[in-house]
């Protein structure tokens, strides 16, 4: 192992390192270097010492020896530029030598005694720990109140011998660097048989010295411990009696005062008290505080000419105060001649060429020492502009001051000379050479233009630069942006036009509320030509008020205008919308103002959401119209336990503005319902029933909690009413059974409304009837007869008389008693004794039955009758229609349809047709497959014609359609359609 550790001022270096592997230090420069080392300030000389190597830098040391190779170590890098120290650091060796073994003698005391055993130390370097083993490991002493092993001797001290101490008792020592352990011979304890000791003041035996020095930032630790017996009791105190900080800690019953992280406020008297019923004992002593020096100030690299004066400063704190040496290429610096050191000062008047170097500041107490490196390079060359040159062309306006620079490099600084033209420039009232080389023109006019020279000199050379000045004419802003005031959404010109001397070159920006305006944006638009710089700004937005400054630059000066344009839109937001009182119709509003937006509000407007409605709705309000400076309003004709939002919006002359925040949800008190059951009615229902039905009441309008319907009715000719309550809200139906009610009974009724603040208003009374019965007679001379294959006429009589309501008749047809899924049913009114019943299957066995029918259901009726329809008609339509057109007349042909044996036998023909501009529809029957159809004409019109199948199950499909055609006759032109 070997450890590296940089020597260079960039990082800290170790002072003391302990270890039993091979040692490396490491020094880090930047450029290529040399280095040599020094073991307590004598030079290692490698080239004789082959345990001793460089390598980059670093001393690697192979196979320690402990008495050749500890000391104090320091490293000297050098270049061509110079030399500097490192940091010295020190190389100790941690060890801990065995006992010497010899048998130690008995210690006899009497119980109730203090014993104090001693460790005997054996010699060692590094921090040591200590335990004391009790009879046999791992048995160690517990440390209480009575029983303590001080870390700074080793020794262990019993305050008050107890019978239960009687044993052997070893002292156990740990290196804390090398972990190395060795253990002394066993030392007994025993008891005098001569009595027991009787109870005495304490006697301190640990103590501190009378000044500890403690190093900043470093844990202090204290230790105090007395004999005595009753066992002593340790308390510690302050010399000036300011309580311990909450760091400080007490360990083993107050034997140890521990101080962590040691400052400047720490330092002071302290005492420990050892204390029983005999008396007590003190013993004090002061902790010192000491810091090693750090920096507060140092030096920097500098370049100075020759002959000039170096002055050099550095300074470090530290206690005690650190004092001060100054080293050149690590050669320590005494004051001679030029060269004065004093502290922390070095300063060395009238530099050569010699005095460039390495240069470390040293700052050094005794607890540490620090060091500090810089280079001074001393200068000495002719002029030389490189770099900065006059600008060959330096343009003014007229009437200002021109300042032309000289200041070229030179090492010592260079003696000046300028001259216009090949004349020398003197001072004069306008024209002013300074010592430090800059010419100062004021109040140039057109005559000062020219070209100037500076001429530079000094002991080792001269050199000059030349430039020309050109003297314009003053640009002037002859059109610029005045203050405006605009609508969000539209769109301006700032102007901003200038006039300027033709040589110059003009350039136009913009700045907006002190921020240049980019290009890209896509808002502004600079537009105009070289004179004008014109802003364009579309489609503006509220934050595009505020000031804008049009700058204008030249070569020589640069010129702005200023204009502040306001920004006008619909109001912001009002804010923080509050419900600060409510009732069962009313709530107080207050709120906050949004932002006008350069137009004041004139009025707010008040909205509310409930879970019923869709959306926002517009509430009224007292005052019924809101002004701009009223910020309060009560919002009226509100229902009753109903939960609200509100939000308001603010309006000024340009529009309404956004909604504010919406409210906290607010319900309004309860109250009475004032909104009866709407559409009251009822009737039908099974026997012996009352049926009443309403329309529910919105929740919204139900007022409170609790809320239900309250059903009155009474018969025809009674006085009082019969109340029923139902508690369900959505509720829309009552059904009332008694056995004594007669069928088709009329009753009065009426439905009222309640909650938990009391009963409602009631609906209007309405007259409705009870449930009736079946109608008990049957209607007879039922008869049928097939009309085609989907039809069959049916036919009754009348019901003479029945006690009960007759509605109607019901016919009920199916075409298999097995299969009830097939019965399909007609209804027809009381006044009609036939239909036509359609959609039937052809040729088909159908069942049919009559009946009277009332809301109470359908009567008897006789045994069912049967008939079957007729056969289908053909299923295949007439082909191949062929026409002619004579004039008005039209003949058709098409080829005759034979039907097959399920279907009803031809017996003609139906030919319909109609113009496609009217609805009127004319037929013909044919049996034959021809016809003949006189047609008015119609230049602007056409015909649609079907030729349909007659027969006895009805009419068949119809014929494809004949695409239209052109014939003239007559000189007329005829269009024609044949349409399914």
């Amino acid at each position: 192992l070997y450890y590296s550790f940089q020597l260079a001022e960039l990082q800290e270096f170790p002072s003391t390192l302990t270890n039993h592997a091979t040692y490396s230090v490491l020094s880090l420069l930047q450029v290529s270097y040399h280095s040599e080392w020094s073991l307590n300030g004598t030079l290692i000389n490698l080239g004789l010492d082959r345990r001793r190597r460089l390598s980059g830098g670093n001393l690697i040391i192979s196979s320690l020896d402990r008495y050749q190779d500890v000391g104090m170590y320091q490293c000297m890098a050098y270049n061509t530029v110079g030399a500097i120290l490192s940091r010295r650091a020190s190389l100790q060796f941690a060890y801990l030598d065995h006992f010497k073994v010899h048998t130690r003698s008995a210690v006899s005391v009497r119980e109730g005694q203090g014993v104090v055993l001693l460790c005997g130390t054996p010699t060692s370097s590094g921090d040591l720990t200590y335990a004391w083993v009790f009879n046999e490991y791992p048995y160690y002493v517990q440390q209480d109140n009575r029983r303590f092993v001080s870390q700074q001797t080793g020794n262990l001290y019993i305050s008050k011998v107890e019978s239960s101490d009687v044993g052997n008792y070893t002292c156990a020592v740990v290196n804390s660097v090398t972990k190395g352990k060795v253990q002394s011979s066993p030392t007994s304890l025993i008891l005098r048989t001569d009595g027991v000791m009787g109870e005495y003041e304490p006697k301190i035996e640990v103590n501190f010295p009378d000044n500890v020095p403690a190093a900043k930032g470093s844990t202090v630790t204290l230790e105090c411990f007395a004999l005595g017996n009753p066992v002593p009791e340790i308390t510690w105190r302050r010399a000036n009696g300011v309580p311990f900080p909450s760091k400080v800690k007490m360990k083993y019953s107050n034997a140890v005062l521990e101080i962590p992280s040691f400052q400047q406020d720490d330092t002071g008297g302290y005492e420990c008290v050892a204390e029983n019923k005999m008396g007590k004992n003190t013993a004090t002593g002061r902790l010192a505080f000491y810091a090693k020096p750090q920096w507060i100030q140092t030096m920097k690299d500098t370049a100075l000419a020759i002959e000039e004066r170096l002055y050099w400063e550095c300074r470090a704190n530290g206690k005690p105060k650190p004092s001060y040496t100054w080293l050149k290429n690590g050669q320590q610096l005494l004051s001679e001649d030029r060269i004065r050191v004093e502290d922390g000062v070095l300063s060395v008047s009238v530099l050569t060429l010699s005095d460039a170097g390495m240069y470390q500041c040293v700052a050094e107490n005794k607890h540490g020492v620090i060091y500090f490196a810089a280079e001074l390079m001393v200068l000495a060359s002719p002029p030389d502009f490189t770099g900065n040159v006059l600008r060959a062309l330096l343009k003014a306006k007229a009437g200002t001051t021109v300042t032309l620079e000289c200041k070229p490099q030179a090492y010592p600084i260079a003696s000046i000379l300028w001259k216009k033209g090949n004349l020398p420039i003197h001072t004069n009232d306008r024209s002013a050479p300074n010592r430090n080389g800059t010419l100062r023109l004021a109040n140039v006019s057109k005559s000062d233009a020219g070209s100037y020279t500076c001429f530079a000199r000094n002991r080792f050379g001269m050199s000059s630069t030349t430039g020309r000045l050109l003297v314009t004419d003053p640009t002037r802003i002859v059109q610029g942006p005045v203050d405006m005031e605009i609508i969000v959404g539209e769109s301006i010109v700032l102007p901003c036009q200038v006039t300027s001397d033709p040589v110059l070159d003009v350039s136009f920006s913009w700045a907006f509320n002190g921020q240049l305006i980019a290009r890209g944006d896509g808002h502004f638009e600079l537009v105009g030509g070289r004179a004008a710089g014109d802003l364009m700004i579309r489609n503006i937005q509220l934050y595009h008020a505020g000031k804008y400054i049009c700058v204008v630059d030249t070569d020589v000066e640069s010129l702005s205008a200023v204009a502040v344009l306001i920004v006008k839109g619909s109001p912001s937001p009002p804010d923080s919308v509050t419900v600060e009182e409510v009732t069962d119709s009313t709530a107080q509003l207050a709120w906050s103002p949004g932002r006008d937006n350069g137009s004041p509000i004139t009025n707010y407007l008040v909205q509310t959401r409930t879970p019923f409605t869709v959306g926002w709705q517009r509430v009224n309000t007292v005052p019924e119209i809101i002004d701009g400076n009223t910020l309060t309003a009560t919002v009226v004709d509100l229902n009753a336990w109903v939960e609200y939002e509100f939000r308001v919006l603010a309006k000024n002359s340009v529009g309404v503005g956004e909604p504010s925040p919406v409210s906290v949800k607010t319900r309004t008190e309860d109250a009475v319902p004032d909104a009866a059951p709407g559409d009251v009615g009822g009737g039908g229902g099974s026997r012996s029933e009352l049926v009443i039905t309403w329309e529910p009441v919105p929740e919204e309008l139900q007022n409170g909690e609790s809320f239900g319907y309250i059903i009155a009715f009474r018969a025809f000719g009674e006085v009082s009413w019969t109340h029923v309550a139902t508690s369900a809200p959505g509720a829309s139906r009552y059904v009332y059974r008694n056995d004594s009610i007669a069928p088709f009974s009329p009753f009065h009724v009426k439905v009222g409304t309640y909650n938990s603040k009391g009963q409602g208003p009631f609906s209007p009374v309405v007259t409705i009837y009870s449930a009736e019965i079946e109608p008990s007679g049957m209607p007879a001379g039922v008869w049928a007869r097939s009309v085609s294959a989907s039809e069959i006429e049916v036919n009754w009589q009348a019901l003479s008389f029945t006690p009960e309501r007759v509605l109607g008749y019901e016919v009920a047809y199916w075409e298999d008693d097995t299969k009830p899924e097939t019965m399909g049913k007609v209804r027809v009114p009381w006044n009609q004794t036939s239909v036509t019943v359609s959609g039937l299957a052809g040729h088909t066995q159908y069942f049919l039955t009559v009946s009277a029918f009332n809301t109470a259901g359908t009567g008897p009726f006789l045994p069912a009758i049967n008939v079957t329809t007729k056969k289908p008609p053909p299923a295949q339509p007439p082909l191949n229609v062929e026409w002619t057109l004579i004039g008005s007349q039209l003949s058709l042909y098409w080829e005759p349809v034979v039907a097959m044996e399920s279907e009803s036998e031809v017996t003609g023909y139906q030919l319909s047709y109609r113009r496609q501009r009217h609805k009127e529809v004319n037929t013909l029957i044919t049996t034959n497959s021809t016809a003949e159809l006189t047609l008015p004409e119609d230049e602007d019109d056409y015909y649609i014609i079907r030729i349909q199948i007659v027969s006895e199950g009805g009419l068949g499909p119809p014929s494809d359609p004949i695409r239209r055609r052109e014939q003239t006759a007559l000189g007329s032109s005829w269009s024609l359609y044949t349409l399914a």
